[in-house]
């Protein structure tokens, strides 16, 4: 009694972007596209993730993982968080942090525990200060947060001798790896893509203390909901048992659906529409950053982001070389009065403290916005600046 009879859509031919491949979902297909499915996804599209983490990150689906698919990551995220954290216990994150995340440890009260980026990603060595000078008797954390390409909001990607630091520590100290990776295909630095803690975990004498979750949102649909998470059977079964009686499944129909595009483009098909994809947000970081260098050269402060799709940039607010100033009220209201929307530094740190950066996203905006809303953020910074 379903009234649905077919699907017809046509996608991007990734050798030739101007044209388009027509794809139809009938028969088989449909049916289970319109009906309940397993809950760690759809046998074959969970199949083809698998071979793609093998031929992304050359795990091999024999070393004690496996993979289940959600409603996009951040659903993938909070049951991983809640199948390991209890109520009360400390968690490490980068700081700043993805916002997106606050709301799940604040809900169970965790002790946020703030470890130090730079342009170069997380500071090991600040790290390890944080887990010898860890107070004795205290638990200890069972898990790390970190988004290691193209962060938001730092837009800054780990170095390969950071990650190996922190897998080092992660055996030293006995905790998990959170691997949060919206932005992996979004990848545009001069230098070879560093590989991720999931791979780079075959290093080292054991594997399966990184959880890696993966998102099409930045390279398919935000909207489809569509991200998968991967790690040791253990915690991806405790996934799979949240997910049961939460909300099931993934959705069958985005999944099918994500199933004929994949399938129709193959792996090579796909890994040349995310070099594509990167490519875009290489040329929309570089029209970014030389707006930003034409109007606030001399007012600002910033690294280049290699991945990801923002600018987390310093405002020398103060004249006081020694004075950072706060952005906060500067970017709610005095820039948002003049029609620039960012967001302050503060949003992104736990604690709630002052700071001068702001974080922009260079997604969507044309060069002549991008130009005009940094236009009208120097003339509220030039009015305002003491």
């Amino acid at each position: 009694m379903f009234p649905f009879q077919s699907f017809s859509f046509e996608v991007t031919d990734p050798s030739h972007s101007s044209q388009s491949i027509p794809v139809s979902i009938t028969g088989t297909d449909l049916r289970t596209a319109l009906q309940y499915g397993p809950t760690a996804g759809l046998p074959r599209l969970n199949e083809w993730f698998v071979a793609l983490q093998e031929r992304a990150h050359g795990r091999k689906r024999t070393e004690g993982w496996r993979l289940t698919i959600g409603n996009g990551s951040q659903d993938m995220i909070c049951k991983a968080i809640n199948a390991i954290i209890n109520p009360g216990d400390p968690i490490l994150i980068e700081a700043p942090v993805y916002a997106g995340v606050l709301p799940i440890f604040s809900a169970l009260h965790c002790e946020l525990v703030e470890v130090a980026t730079d342009e170069n990603g997380v500071c090991s060595g600040d790290l390890r200060s944080i887990l010898e000078t860890w107070p004795e008797g205290k638990q200890k954390p069972k898990a790390f947060y970190t988004v290691p390409y193209g962060c938001n909001p730092s837009g800054m990607t780990a170095t390969i001798e950071r990650r190996r630091e922190v897998l080092q520590l992660a055996r030293e100290f006995n905790f998990l790896i959170l691997e949060d990776d919206p932005y992996y295909y979004l990848y545009f630095g001069k230098a070879v893509r560093p590989p991720s803690y999931f791979k780079l975990e075959l290093e080292t004498p054991e594997v399966g203390r990184v959880i890696r979750f993966d998102s099409f949102s930045k390279i398919l649909s935000a909207g489809m909901r569509m991200g998968f998470a991967t790690g040791p059977k253990p915690i991806i079964d405790a996934i799979d048992l949240h997910t049961s009686h939460a909300n099931l499944q993934g959705s069958s129909l985005v999944q099918v659906i994500t199933l004929a595009l994949v399938e129709k483009w193959g792996y090579d098909g796909f890994f040349t529409h995310t070099e594509a994809v990167a490519e875009f947000y290489r040329e929309k970081r570089d029209t970014f950053e030389k707006a930003l260098q034409t109007h606030l050269g001399d007012l600002a402060e910033w690294s280049t982001p290699d991945a990801g799709m923002f600018f987390w940039f310093k405002l020398l607010i103060s004249a006081n070389p020694d004075e950072e100033g706060d952005s906060k009220e500067l970017i709610e209201t005095k820039a948002y009065e003049n029609g620039v929307l960012a967001l302050p530094g503060t949003v992104f740190l736990p604690n709630g403290r002052k700071t001068a950066y702001v974080r922009a996203a260079f997604s969507l905006s044309s060069e002549e916005e991008v130009n005009e809303a940094l236009r009208r953020l120097r003339e509220v910074l030039v009015r305002e600046r003491k």
